[in-house]
């Protein structure tokens, strides 16, 4: 049996183009379509005496980001709560926004919606920028005649998971600074200050000390391979980033080590119970069944073991187990969050109960960093002084020990 053929995907473009109504008034606009024939047939057809028409270049801008999503989505609640109709609100944000690859995907959309697309059928051509979770709330929004508040909840869900990620990022910087900056400050000691020091300490004709010894080999090591050293390094950050990015072993590996480290293990925490009640209040909220709203909860845990738990809880909670009990046997959630989510299902607010557990845990995200941003500070200052003085009492001590030489 012959495979049918796909049907080849048509590219279009956007023309703008300037012509005469029948009344003899100069008028302007936009279409997108394939050529430029085609748009002056179809304003031919429209009446208008097309005099100039020519293809808009769009400028290669930065990729879409999710703050950008974010502010878009906003920016859509807000108009759309003010009246303005649909189609208009996608041609100001698009035409408004300083990112040209934003404004291609914001065209593009509008153009589905003009031929007939609903807004949610859109959205699901793009699934690099519109997850599940932004399409499930979009639909349920169109179909229950409230897409502004919709799009308003869902605007204030993204901002809050950004903020919880940002606070994240913050986190795992500090470490990564010590490292980074004792291994620079080390490598130029290492490579331009110690050779001297050997050169000084060739005419002293006597045995240097155990330490002195040892940074010299070292010194010599780092200039003798410092293409091994700087290669086998970078090579082996870059390979490890890869295999993260592309081999789910090492994502779930990585994802349960990150939660089992010592203070940061407590932030990662946090910041996934936070995002997990996030999501899963708002998906509720906006009138998703709970077994359905769990598909959308796991991925935007972030991390495996939420992810896999949360596959566990949808089953159990499918075949009639309460939400608490579900969430009690994944072993994965603390004793107050459980007793929280008690109270929402008995009180029949378990959104607004979700909700406040996503505000405690994001409050304790930001008070983690912030604690582990001024422990960080004097903890910089000791590595970095440490390092540095262990180098330079290593170098002096023959110098100290001719001196008590000479002085004896």
């Amino acid at each position: 049996m012959a495979t049918p053929k796909k049907a080849p995907v048509v590219k279009e473009f956007t023309f703008l183009w300037e012509g005469k109504d029948r009344t003899g008034k100069t008028i302007k606009g936009e279409m997108r379509a394939v050529g430029e024939n085609i748009v002056r047939n179809t304003l031919r057809r429209q009446g208008i005496n097309v005099l100039r028409v020519k293809k808009q270049r769009m400028a290669t801008g930065r990729k879409v980001t999710e703050q950008d999503i974010a502010m878009f989505t906003r920016q859509m609640a807000t108009m759309l709560k003010s009246g303005v109709p649909l189609l208009t609100a996608f041609d100001i944000v698009a035409k408004g926004h300083s990112n040209p690859s934003v404004t291609k995907l914001l065209m593009e959309i509008k153009t589905d919606i003009e031929t007939g697309s609903s807004l949610t059928q859109a959205f699901r051509k793009h699934p690099k920028y519109f997850d599940a979770l932004y399409c499930n709330l979009v639909q349920a929004g169109e179909q229950a005649g409230i897409l502004d508040a919709l799009l308003a909840r869902l605007a204030t869900y993204k901002e809050k998971i950004l903020a919880v990620k940002k606070k994240i990022k913050s986190a795992m910087f500090y470490p990564t600074a010590i490292i980074v900056a004792a291994f620079v400050i080390t490598a130029v000691i290492m490579i331009f200050v110690i050779p001297t020091f050997k050169d000084l300490f060739a005419g002293f004709g006597a045995e240097l000390p155990g330490p002195t010894q040892v940074v010299i080999a070292i010194s010599d090591a780092f200039i003798d391979y410092w293409y091994l050293i700087f290669g086998g390094l970078g090579g082996g950050i870059y390979a490890f980033l890869t295999l993260w990015r592309r081999s789910e072993k090492v994502q779930i590996a990585m994802d349960r080590w990150l939660l089992k480290l010592p203070v940061l293990g407590e932030i990662v925490r946090n910041a996934t119970i936070a995002r997990w009640a996030r999501t899963c209040a708002t998906m509720f909220a906006a009138g998703v069944p709970l077994v359905e709203s769990l598909d959308s909860v796991g991925g935007a845990s972030g991390n495996y073991v939420y992810r896999s738990a949360t596959k566990k809880i949808q089953s159990e909670v499918s075949t009639g187990t309460s939400l608490t009990i579900a969430m009690q046997n994944s072993n994965v959630f603390p004793n107050m969050v459980l007793q929280m989510v008690s109270i929402g299902e008995e009180s029949g607010s378990l959104d607004s109960m979700l909700g406040k557990v996503a505000d405690y845990y994001e409050d304790e995200v930001d008070n983690a960093v912030e604690a582990m941003s001024s422990l960080m500070e004097p903890v910089i200052m000791v590595v970095l002084g440490t390092l540095i003085g262990g180098l330079v009492i290593a170098m002096y001590l023959p110098i100290f020990k001719m001196g008590a030489a000479v002085g004896g």
